[in-house]
C-alpha cells in the first residue's frame, strides 16, 4: 500500500518551448544522446562478457551518465555527500521526475550500487540490455507475487553488502510534485537491517518532464538527507517508515536552493 501526505507546492504547468529550443533539442541534443546511449550500451555489454561483479559496467554507466548530462547542458551539484561516507550500505530513495533522473543519479553517487526499477525498462534496447547484464533488479509493479520476489532479491543484495537505489513512487511525476510512495524500499531496509537515505532531485522535471521530448538545459541538484535508522523495526512498520521517508524527501525537495 502506498503512503502519502499532502504536497506544499503548486502544480507546475507544462512549459512552452521556443522554436529554437525545439530545433536544438531535436536535431542536436537528442541524436547525440541516443547515439551515446547506444555506444556506451554496446561497450557495457562487451564488458559484461568478461566480469561477474559489474564494477566495470558500473564505471561505464557513470561515464554514460556524465556524458548524458553534458549533452543536456545540465551540470549536477550534490549536497550532503558526507552522509554517503558514513553509510556505505543502505537503501537510497529519491523522488522521480524525469527520464534524466537515472543519469543524474549515476553521475552523482560515487560508488557502485544496484537499482530497483520497473521491469518494463528491461525491454528497452541498450538500456534494458545493460540493466539485465549488470545485475540490476526488475520490479513488476502490477504483479504482487513477482514484486515480492524482487524485494527478496533486493534484501539479498543489501545483506551481501551492495547498496540499493530505488524510486519509491514507482514512476515519473506528471506534474513535478511528490506522488504516493510504495512501501517496498522501507520493507527492504527493515529486513536487511540497513538505514534508508532520503534524497531529492531538483531540476530534472524542468529539464525533461514526462509530457515532452525536448531538453531544457539547467543546473541540477541532488540533495542527500539524514539517514533514517531501521534498528528495532519489523516489517509491520514498513508503512510508518514509508511515511517518514516521504516526509523527509518532501522537506529536501522544497528547501531553498543551495548555492551552485
Amino acid at each position: 500500500m502506498p503512503a502519502d501526505t499532502e504536497t506544499t507546492l503548486p502544480t507546475l504547468p507544462p512549459r512552452q518551448f521556443t522554436v529554437k529550443e525545439r530545433v536544438i533539442s531535436n536535431l542536436v541534443q537528442a541524436p547525440i544522446f541516443f547515439s551515446a546511449t547506444a555506444a556506451f550500451g554496446t561497450v557495457s555489454l562487451l564488458a559484461s562478457l568478461t566480469e561477474k561483479d559489474g564494477r566495470r559496467q558500473h564505471r561505464i554507466a557513470r561515464a554514460w551518465a556524465r556524458c548524458s548530462l553534458a549533452i543536456a547542458g545540465s551540470p549536477i551539484h550534490v549536497t550532503g555527500l558526507d552522509v554517503l561516507h558514513h553509510h556505505p550500505v543502505a537503501v537510497y530513495a529519491s523522488n522521480h521526475l524525469s527520464y534524466m533522473d537515472t543519469p543524474a543519479i549515476f553521475a552523482a553517487l560515487p560508488f557502485q550500487f544496484r537499482i530497483l526499477a520497473r521491469s518494463d525498462l528491461w525491454k528497452l534496447p541498450f538500456i534494458g540490455w545493460h540493466l539485465k547484464r549488470s545485475g540490476q533488479i526488475p520490479v513488476a509493479v502490477d504483479n504482487p507475487r513477482a514484486s515480492i520476489a524482487s524485494l527478496t532479491n533486493g534484501v539479498r543484495a543489501l545483506k551481501a553488502g551492495m547498496p540499493l537505489f530505488v524510486f519509491p513512487e514507482g514512476g515519473r511525476s506528471r506534474n513535478g510534485q511528490l506522488g504516493p510512495f510504495m512501501s517496498g524500499p522501507a520493507y527492504m531496509a527493515i529486513r536487511a537491517g540497513v538505514p534508508i537515505i532520503p534524497m531529492a532531485l531538483v531540476g530534472t522535471y524542468e529539464l525533461l518532464p514526462i509530457h515532452t521530448r525536448h531538453f531544457s538545459p539547467r543546473p541540477l541538484e541532488l540533495r542527500i538527507g539524514a539517514p533514517i535508522a531501521t534498528t528495532g523495526l519489523n516489517a509491520r512498520q514498513s508503512e510508518a517508515l514509508t511515511a517518514q521517508l516521504r516526509q523527509a524527501i518532501e522537506e529536501l525537495r522544497i528547501a531553498p536552493p543551495s548555492s551552485y
